[in-house]
């Protein structure tokens, strides 16, 4: 099979989030399996193109926008690690500057910039002469490609028989965009955009509901999302979208990059290990602890250590963790490190417990790759109490190097984690339901209770790192649901 990816992050080159890891390890596990996968990026300014090998090509695309023509010039880079060519398209105008959205607001021409994404993809494939059997486009960004294909494609040599399957990673985040230019910059009609159509909702073009309308198939990472987003207010005002698409939405449950995200072979901690030499954890806890400041002496103490690696919104619950863990710190109960960025109040709401708890509380602003590795290595527990949370991949790194999840039971969290039950010795990690403090508290009482306490500290490592959450897994639902695509497009 040959699989178009379309998406506005890709890991390694650029990430936000879970969207990058995705869009970087389903390549890698489809070529493994023999398919041939043509990954496309924009060439943000910030990509290290010495770093990754990027180069230029001949290529340069010729792109319909609206009543106009613009261009791409198109790179190229291996993906690390795997035989997979990744497709760059560089537009001096919309990508030469840093980040991929803009910070907090986004840039104003994101319309423009992920509309020209969409359709220089479908033209790279012509450009390339090949015949994808799948178009797999990712989120908002992406989003009109699946419009695109029915409309400006349906009699192309290289496209016309292509399904288009459209990803929701978080429904969230919708590609809200003025009517009259987003229609003319799709080259759509204008009649076509009213009350009720496919482009539409709340009065303006919506790209996310032009995904979910026009594609054969629509998947989102993780089953209980899919149900969520379907019948809640999850479905942030597009439920009746998803309600009318509903035969053809699948909920797949996203997978890690066991090549990443391994103790076993990982090269960013101090000492790997297996669930059978889980004690290596210790080397990394106390590793971790010495860098981020702590004395010898200090790093070798009995406190369990909370991680937290994320996006510091309200979605991910910050709101909770600053409310429910200033009792624990004070009690000298527990100590909590912090990896992540965003919200201000929450970047604040951090930086002044670490402040107040200088030993207990240890705090990086940012991003850091191989330091988001250590923290889950060193970790015993892994706080995720999110608001809503898709699937989330955090918490599916923490069960492999055997870090205990404490989660809110939403989404992916509720797929992916079972309650430890101390009689049967069966579960993975440790679950509540209601969106509160005290819900949290409670878990984390659950916790400092199951810390260290034999049997059940080592039988809920060893469970949780024997769960096979492999992207290979996940690839091969993909690779299923693609083919029901093909026929759903044959048939039309």
């Amino acid at each position: 099979m040959t699989i178009l990816q379309v998406s506005a992050e890709m890991v390694p080159f650029a990430k936000v989030g879970g969207l990058a890891d995705m869009t970087g390890a389903l390549p890698r596990a489809w070529s493994d399996a023999g398919h041939t996968v043509i990954p496309v990026l924009p060439l943000y300014g910030n990509i290290d193109v010495e770093k990754y090998g990027i180069t230029k090509t001949d290529l340069v695309l010729t792109v319909p926008l609206g009543h106009w023509t613009e261009y791409a010039t198109v790179y190229t880079g291996l993906l690390p690690g795997s035989n997979v060519t990744v497709y760059f398209l560089r537009s001096a105008e919309y990508y030469d500057r840093p980040g991929i959205y803009g910070y907090h607001d986004g840039f104003e021409d994101n319309d423009r910039r992920f509309i020209f994404l969409s359709r220089a993809a479908l033209e790279l494939a012509k450009a390339l002469d090949v015949y994808p059997d799948v178009v797999h486009a990712h989120d908002y960004h992406a989003a009109p490609t699946m419009a695109m294909l029915r409309k400006h494609y349906h009699s192309d040599p290289h496209l016309g028989k292509t399904a288009g399957v459209f990803t929701i990673h978080n429904i969230a985040y919708q590609g809200m965009y003025e009517p009259s230019l987003a229609m003319e910059l799709c080259g759509f009609d204008q009649q076509e955009f009213h009350h009720g159509s496919w482009f539409e909702h709340d009065g303006i073009f919506n790209a996310m509901k032009v995904g979910i309308m026009f594609a054969h198939k629509i998947t989102t990472v993780s089953p209980t999302y899919a149900e969520e987003i379907r019948w809640t207010p999850e479905g942030k005002g597009l439920q009746d979208a998803l309600q009318h698409r509903g035969a053809d939405l699948v909920g797949i449950l996203n997978g890690i990059d066991r090549h990443s995200w391994n103790p076993a072979v990982d090269v960013n901690i101090p000492v790997n290990f297996t669930p059978d030499t889980i004690r290596g954890k210790e080397a990394s806890k106390r590793g971790l602890l010495m860098s981020m400041g702590l004395t010898l002496q200090e790093s070798s103490d009995k406190l369990p250590l909370f991680g937290f690696v994320s996006r510091l919104t309200e979605q991910k619950g910050i709101s909770l963790i600053l409310d429910a863990i200033v009792p624990y710190l004070e009690q000298n109960r527990l100590r909590m490190v912090v990896l992540g960025s965003g919200e201000r109040k929450f970047e604040d709401g951090f930086r002044s417990l670490a402040e107040r708890f200088p030993k207990h509380v240890l705090l990086e602003v940012g991003y850091n790759e191989s330091l988001s590795h250590r923290i889950q290595a060193a970790s015993d527990f892994y706080l995720m109490p999110s608001k809503f949370e898709p699937c989330g991949l955090t918490q599916m790194f923490a069960l492999s190097y055997g870090t205990i999840p404490i989660v809110r039971a939403i989404g992916g969290l509720n797929d992916s984690v079972v309650g430890y039950d101390p009689v049967t010795f069966e579960g993975t990690g440790i679950r509540f339901n209601m969106f509160t403090a005290d819900a949290l508290a409670r878990s984390i009482d659950a916790a400092l209770h199951l810390y260290q306490r034999e049997p059940h500290w080592t039988n809920v490592r060893r469970n949780a790192m024997s769960v096979d959450f492999s992207i290979e897994r996940t690839a091969q639902q993909y690779v299923e649901l693609f083919g029901w695509a093909v026929e759903r497009r044959q048939q039309m």
